[in-house]
């Protein structure tokens, strides 16, 4: 009976230090514990109870991560809310500093609020917009660096110097190239200024010698300051890109007047040739001429047109360069001044028809186009990229209705009377007198046909001549049959180079340019 006694309060000691664990013990059962769930009940399965799946070891992970996502996401408001309380109320030495220049730098933004939703608060949405775009370069930069199956891009090559220079007036280099006939048996001279991301080395791109010298043609083509091998310009425009142009054509021993060609933006420096040196322009042979896109003269159908056909990008950087130029070196230098070649339509932001997609992906074509781009960023700057770009949206210091021929005779009043009287003044002819040729594709993305329409209409005396089914580069580059056509529309029949002076010509190498004429 003790032997019971004590075992029972054995028992009943236990019973008492385990209550807690949810474990119940049978009284038939001397100190064997029991579990209560093994206790057999109506519509329950007797016996051992299946044990659940252990956690893995990434299920840790996701639960360490999410909770401390969770800590970090608390104690950034935390702080946000310090640094809201203490350092951004209206009387903070922070805030009164930068709400001036925040004001100035917000209101110039302003438009931009315009492409936003209009029941969203424009500075939350901003920020969002900006950490969304900051993720995506991350992103990309992560993809583009461990993505294997992306051919890797050719490196760029900077090639030894080759070009013959002149010393101009104001002590800078200009490069240029010659192709075509010698200056003694040039029978007409061409020279063309090249246009955004290219060099000397374009002119007509393809264009066969013996075709040049079939019509006595010398093709003179030069690197534009801070292009190729040509020094920079400190303060260049359209006005000193002419003046430019006639020192070349004199160091070059061109006396007579020349023609002047003009391709893409390049065609800026041309339109200033007709307008800043028109005696010394015999003609103007014009291909997909580029002209500002903001010209306030181009009608509302005109400007829509032209716009409406150019991506985003391009867009974008038009704008850049009428509002903050300096934000496009950072474009240029994650393009064709990162030490890699690109495809064209990437590199300058570009829409390309059919023939011009076809064109561009011809081995001919990329070699021509690798080589341009080597020799146009031999200074690797962004500065003369920056330059071009600016000038092209720019006013120009002119408009192409300037260039129309018009008779301009004297003002009425006394004065002008007496200096008629005594001086026999009569009317003038002012504006461009030569011809002006213009070669513009239908299916062209680069410079739109409105665009075109605008030049027509403000320069009627221009000749246009319209390809339904060329682009922008299609008809102009690599193409015999267009190149024949285009010298035959300007020079008629071909009558061969000049016969020969046998006068030996004179170094131009490093030739000092003695006066502007």
């Amino acid at each position: 009976m003790s032997g019971f006694t004590s075992s029972k309060s054995w028992g009943d000691e236990l019973m008492s230090l385990v209550e807690d664990t949810g474990l119940r013990y049978n009284a038939d059962t001397v100190g064997v514990p029991t579990p209560a769930f093994e206790t057999e009940m109506p519509g329950f399965p007797t016996g051992e109870a299946e044990e659940g799946e252990p956690e893995s070891f990434k299920d840790h992970v996701k639960g360490f991560a999410k909770a401390w996502g969770e800590m970090v996401f608390e104690f950034g408001k935390g702080c946000k809310d310090i640094v809201v309380q203490n350092y951004l109320t209206e009387d903070s030495y922070a805030v009164r500093k930068l709400r001036g220049p925040v004001a100035k730098v917000s209101g110039r933004l302003r438009y931009l609020n315009e492409y936003l939703p209009e029941d969203r608060d424009p500075f939350h949405a901003w920020s969002v917009i900006i950490l969304v775009f900051f993720l995506a370069c991350a992103v990309l930069n992560v993809n583009n660096g461990h993505d294997s199956s992306v051919p890797r891009a050719k490196k760029v090559y900077i090639h030894p110097p080759s070009a013959t220079r002149i010393l101009l007036p104001d002590g800078r280099h200009m490069a240029y190239r010659e192709q075509g006939v010698p200056r003694d048996r040039a029978r007409y001279s061409l020279i063309a200024p090249h246009g955004f991301l290219s060099s000397r080395l374009a002119g007509i791109p393809g264009v066969k010698e013996s075709l040049l010298e079939e019509f006595g043609v010398r093709l003179i083509t030069y690197d534009l300051p801070g292009f190729g091998e040509s020094d920079p310009h400190p303060k260049r425009n359209l006005n000193t890109s002419a003046l430019d142009m006639v020192d070349l054509a004199n160091a070059a021993g061109v006396n007579d007047k020349f023609w002047v060609l003009g391709f893409s933006s390049g065609a800026m420096h041309a339109w200033a040739a007709l307008k800043y040196i028109p005696s010394r322009i015999a003609g103007a042979a014009m291909f997909a001429p580029m002209v500002n896109p903001y010209e306030s003269s181009m009608t509302k159908e005109e400007m829509s047109g032209t716009w409406e056909m150019w991506v985003r990008r391009r867009k974008l950087m038009y704008n850049l360069a009428r509002r903050f130029p300096t934000l496009l070196g950072y474009f240029y230098s994650q393009t064709f001044l990162s030490g890699k070649h690109g495809q064209i339509d990437k590199w300058l932001s570009l829409s390309l028809g059919n023939k011009d997609k076809a064109l561009t992906e011809k081995t001919e074509f990329e070699e021509f186009w690798h080589r341009d781009v080597e020799e146009s960023i031999r200074h690797s700057s962004t500065q003369p990229f920056i330059e071009e770009a600016v000038l092209l949206v720019s006013s120009w210091g002119f408009k192409l209705a300037d260039l129309q021929v018009q008779k301009k005779c004297p003002g009425k009043g006394i004065f002008p009377w007496l200096k008629f009287m005594y001086s026999q003044a009569e009317c003038e002819l002012t504006g461009f007198l030569g011809p002006v040729h213009i070669w513009q594709g239908m299916d062209d993305l680069v410079v739109p046909s409105s665009m075109i329409d605008y030049v027509a209409r403000v320069l009627p005396s221009a000749i246009v001549h319209r390809f339904p089914d060329e682009g922008h580069f299609s008809y102009f580059f690599f193409c015999d049959e267009c190149h024949r056509q285009i010298l035959s529309t300007l020079f008629r029949s071909p009558q061969g180079p000049l016969a020969s002076t046998n006068q030996p010509q004179s170094e131009v190498d490093e030739h000092t340019v003695s006066a502007r004429k």
